[in-house]
């Protein structure tokens, strides 16, 4: 089995760019995550102004956690994450 060559491409998130060496036929799939990765993360920065883009980064990967969380997972991990999700909305309205 012949193994899918590796292309190199270059995304943005939160203002930086990335390099990432995918396969080709991963590429559409990867910018279409890392643009609507990149459109939360600016959603966020609208909506909670003055915070640094570290925040906003946590903010959004916890989001993507929790929404992949389902409701046949346990309930202490969905306390967990409930409770890391109020933590960092209480630290972004500081």
């Amino acid at each position: 089995m012949e193994q899918e060559e590796l292309i190199p491409i270059t995304v943005w998130l939160a203002g930086r760019s990335y390099r990432l060496r995918i396969k080709a036929s991963e590429e559409e799939m990867v910018r279409k995550a890392a643009k609507i990765a990149d459109d939360k993360i600016t959603d966020l920065r609208n909506h909670y102004a003055g915070k640094d883009d570290q925040d906003f980064v946590a903010m959004c990967l916890l989001t993507y956690a929790a929404d992949g969380v389902t409701e046949d997972s346990s309930p202490l991990v969905q306390k967990d994450i409930n409770d890391m999700l109020q933590k960092i909305d209480a630290a972004i309205n500081k």
